[in-house]
């Protein structure tokens, strides 16, 4: 065996293991009808937003944690409730999801898009209210519509645009 094969097995192996290091977190999906869903998280959708019906679920499993992301129409329009199982098997609506149009947007969110490195012109715009009162603005941008190309956290008055992607 020639001094090189170690060598590159060795590097072979060391680039895949980088790899999986910086790849995204594998995250198991299983659509559920509304009716699967577990009472206690019906319960607590239908207190957070009444009048809800719900038209779709998810269970989600990513990192350890288990998410029910639930989908309905309320006199309102369309909302997403994602609710994530807390360590004692209890639930916790962690945001709260709607589309709406960039226009719609705060001015000093539009703003912060407007200065921000990356440059993002959205065809999608999430609203994510999380339970700490603060608000995600998720901007998709055109040919990417599974990930938003950035996001816009205002939080207390103050309008951040976020280097990481927001957990939920």
């Amino acid at each position: 065996m020639s001094k090189a094969r170690p060598f590159l097995l060795a590097m072979s192996a060391s680039a895949a293991l980088t790899a999986a290091a910086h790849a995204q977190p594998i995250t198991k999906i299983t659509e559920l009808k509304p009716a699967e869903l577990p009472s206690a998280v019906t319960a607590l959708v239908k207190g957070t937003a009444p009048g809800i019906t719900i038209t779709e679920a998810q269970k989600k499993e990513r990192e350890g944690r288990i998410y029910f992301d639930v989908e309905g129409t309320t006199p309102d329009g369309e909302i997403e409730l994602d609710v994530m199982q807390t360590g004692d098997g209890a639930y916790s609506v962690v945001e709260i999801q709607r589309d709406i149009a960039w226009t719609a947007a705060p001015a000093e969110v539009r703003a912060a898009a407007a200065k921000a490195e990356k440059k993002v012109e959205p065809v999608r715009v999430i609203e994510s209210k999380q339970t700490d009162g603060s608000v995600i603005y998720e901007l998709f941008a055109a040919g990417v519509p599974k990930d938003p190309s950035l996001e816009i956290m205002v939080k207390n008055g103050q309008v951040s645009v976020l280097k990481e992607v927001w957990p939920h």
